[in-house]
């Protein structure tokens, strides 16, 4: 079977399983369709919120920016894993026997205010959409490299295809379609990685082999990438940082407690029957998510060295990588590179005419490099590749069977559509549940209020589709910017809600509303308001990056800080919350079964 009809069916026979699924375990209430009826079993739970938690970013994205950053990578595996722990052990539990489904609906009972859960629902808004830009991105260069159609054209049938499932299911249909889901993109992440590690080093774990020695050398596999990265005048893969070390410690704790802050991870611990089950499948989550977590900077560093191997012969035959016939030919190029030069995302130019390829850092500030370089006549870099392909090429560049990379295909839509999903129901709860039924409408009917959610996910799909098809970055970067939204505006408000008693409305809606903007406010200078290109405004804030060198994508630790310390300050000044209020906050701390009793305080 050649290898387009291999992808095909595979794509085909994953997405007839999912919306089987959706349509077997369709939502009949709204308790179903916000919160899968609160029947999940914990293990499975566990799964749907692997699957809910690794998007697009995860799956296609994050392993194509480790393999382009190194070491610098490692502050999404450190931000995304952390954060998912706090999530977990600091904040799910509590919110869990709160007892409310959404996250605008706890700070507005908890804050004693509608005008707190507007605000709430402004922030979960304005971070789940940007998230599905991201996810919408993911999608688009997954179905562009296997349906062999463009990137836009990629987003248009994702969009079709997370409607389907996700407007006709409901939590329940997306808890079951995750697990699925969850089982496909695992399988479709290790095999392939398995394979690629044997084939390099002869160990079939690949967190082992990216630190064994390569097959029939005595050299490790980082140390031969260090070397060619280095010759052809990149940074260092073991050492060389994201920007400066405050900017990496700023943006990994940026994505840490954005991570914590997630209302579609939140969401998925009001699907299990108790607060133990929830602890339980926090729990068996990170099991699930730490097999991706572990097994990425494996793919990341192979995927490099493979990739150089392919382009240049001189990688795996030893030699002078700057040789003339090192290089391989333009007309020799493998059919994988053919095929994803067709979705524009791998780009080759012949600069200097010479009919090779020539893949090397020509911004390098490597004097040998460039010496070596100029010596060989090369007049520039002339292969483009962007990060978001390294995942879904790997297998191809490593020419594994075809089943394989079907497998992959499956896998990254898996990914994408999963997380898409978790984000559309989180949208879709604020809107009707928390805005329209919690708000404007308390009168609205059952049936009157799914409907709402409905048509509030309609419109999700069609936004977050429109702003795919022209992202402010990669998958990885744009999912960074909605965790530091996130960071900035609701992790506060949560950590405040639980652990301070004290805290008021006042406080904590002047926070979120500080938080929020400050970091709308450097992100949109960067990136264009509304991520709209061409509406950058750099020169009001003295050019890029200029609070410290930090990043946008990693201001959103920043935002929080503005945040707390607005909301304190306000809370100082205006009256106490209720005395009921600070029970409240005092009886949810305290575990069930505890000898102190409520009236006991």
């Amino acid at each position: 079977m050649d290898l387009q009809t291999t992808i095909y069916l595979m794509v085909g026979l994953s997405f007839a399983l999912y919306i089987g699924i959706a349509v077997w375990a369709r939502a009949g209430t709204t308790s179903e369709f916000y919160s899968a009826g609160g029947s999940v079993h914990p293990v499975l739970n566990g799964m749907a919120t692997g699957a809910d938690w690794m998007s697009a970013a995860s799956f296609i994205s994050m392993a194509g920016l480790i393999a382009n950053m190194g070491y610098g990578g490692a502050l999404f595996l450190m931000g995304w894993t952390g954060g998912y722990v706090l999530l977990a052990m600091l904040l799910a539990p509590y919110l869990r026997k709160f007892g409310k489904f959404t996250v605008p609906q706890f700070i507005g009972d908890r804050f004693y205010s509608k005008g707190a859960a507007m605000i709430a629902v402004l922030c979960l808004l304005t971070a789940s959409l940007t998230y599905i830009i991201g996810q919408m991105t993911g999608v688009g260069v997954a179905f562009a490299r296997f349906l062999g159609v463009s990137a836009d054209v990629g987003i248009y049938v994702g969009m079709g295809i997370v409607f389907l499932y996700a407007v006709f299911g409901g939590m329940k249909g997306i808890t079951y379609t995750q697990v699925a889901q969850y089982i496909v993109l695992i399988l479709a992440y290790t095999i392939p990685a398995i394979f690629i590690s044997l084939q390099l080093t002869g160990n079939f774990l690949p967190q082992l082999g990216l630190g064994s020695t390569m097959t029939g050398t005595d050299m490790s596999l980082l140390a031969k990438l260090d070397g060619v990265v280095t010759d052809l005048g990149f940074g260092k893969y073991t050492t060389t940082t994201a920007g400066s070390t405050l900017n990496m410690f700023v943006y990994t704790m940026s994505l840490m407690i954005g991570t914590a802050g997630l209302p579609h991870v939140i969401m998925r611990f009001f699907t299990v029957p108790t607060v133990k089950d929830a602890r339980s499948s926090a729990g068996w989550a990170l099991v699930f998510i730490a097999i991706l977590y572990t097994t990425a900077p494996a793919v990341a560093a192979m995927a490099k060295l493979n990739l150089h191997a392919t382009v240049n012969t001189a990688v795996v035959k030893g030699g002078d990588l700057y040789a003339p016939e090192a290089s391989i030919q333009a007309e020799g190029r493998p059919d994988w590179m053919k095929r994803w030069e067709k979705t524009g995302l791998l780009k080759f130019t012949d600069k200097n005419g010479d009919g090779r390829i020539q893949y090397y850092n020509d911004k390098s500030k490597n004097p040998d490099a460039v010496a070596k370089a100029t010596a060989a006549g090369w007049k520039g870099n002339e292969l483009e590749v962007n990060a978001d392909i390294i995942v879904l090429a790997n297998p191809e560049i490593a020419l594994l069977p075809n089943w394989v990379i079907g497998l992959v295909a499956a896998g990254g839509l898996a990914a994408a559509l999963s997380t898409a999903a978790g984000l559309l129901m989180a949208i879709s709860s604020a809107v009707s549940h928390d805005l329209i039924k919690g708000i404007f409408m308390p009168e609205i009917s059952e049936k009157g209020e799914l409907l709402a959610g409905k048509i509030a996910m309609a419109v999700a799909i069609v936004v977050s589709g429109y702003l795919g098809l022209n992202p402010p970055g990669f998958a990885a970067g744009t999912v960074a910017l909605a965790f530091g939204i996130a960071a900035s505006s609701l992790f506060p408000a949560i950590m405040m809600g639980i652990f301070s008693k004290k805290m008021n409305k006042e406080g904590a809606m002047a926070g979120m509303l500080a938080g929020l903007f400050i970091t709308l406010f450097y992100v949109f200078a960067h990136k264009g308001i509304f991520f709209i290109k061409g509406t950058d405004f750099l020169p009001l804030i003295g050019g890029a990056n200029p609070f410290f060198g930090i990043t946008p994508e990693a201001f959103g630790a920043i935002g929080a800080l503005v945040n707390f310390a607005v909301a304190f300050a306000v809370d100082k000044v205006t009256p106490e919350p209720p005395e009921h209020i600070q029970h409240m906050v005092e009886s949810v701390r305290i575990p069930r079964g505890s000898k102190i009793v409520d009236g006991a305080h």
